[in-house]
């Protein structure tokens, strides 16, 4: 039986994996700032597998991206660690694992609870993406921004997409939850 559940974790983390890479190219055209369902697939690793399964696969889909594979949204390999964008994949493995551990008690598993495990999942995301952005453009890479700018194009424009991600984690989790315990 302890086998049987080892390769049911193995199974889910790569499928997660591939995901979570799969959602960094499929867009959804709205206006000002289009988004990816990215996101989404990462909170959701955190909410079915677990914070620290969750974080695994989201973990592996980075190293992957690092070492070589073009499943990052500009490719992939270590110059990426230079793209100030970088900050927001590590905000996706803190996230998930957060939201993983927020949710793994099955008893009590309220919408409101998985919405405030979300919500924490995407300050997380966000707190470490933008602070990345700013060092990575104003220390590393000399092309300064400022704080307004970076909070404009970084959070403001960028995160209704992700909000509502948010809800459609929130429902989905709900209602898959069940299903993958009892795999």
């Amino acid at each position: 039986m302890k086998q049987k559940s080892k390769v049911k974790n193995m199974a889910l983390c790569a499928l997660f994996t591939a995901l979570t890479a799969v959602g960094a190219f499929i867009r959804i055209p709205v206006p000002v700032v289009p988004f990816t369902l990215q996101f989404l697939f990462t909170m959701l690793a955190g909410l079915l597998l677990g914070g620290k399964l969750g974080a695994v696969s989201v973990g592996l889909y980075a190293f992957l991206g690092l070492a070589g594979l073009p499943i990052f949204a500009e490719g992939g390999g270590l110059w990426y660690f230079l793209k100030p964008s970088f900050g927001y994949i590590i905000g996706f493995v803190i996230g998930s694992y957060v939201t993983g551990k927020m949710t793994e008690k099955p008893e009590g598993l309220t919408m409101g609870r998985i919405l405030a495990a979300n919500f924490t999942g995407l300050a997380i995301v966000y707190g470490a993406g933008m602070v990345y952005y700013y060092v990575i453009c104003n220390y590393v890479i000399n092309t300064p921004i400022g704080l307004w700018p970076l909070f404009l194009y970084c959070f403001l424009l960028a995160v209704p997409g992700d909000i509502c991600l948010c809800f459609v984690a929130a429902v989905l989790a709900r209602r898959l939850k069940p299903v993958i315990v009892n795999m």
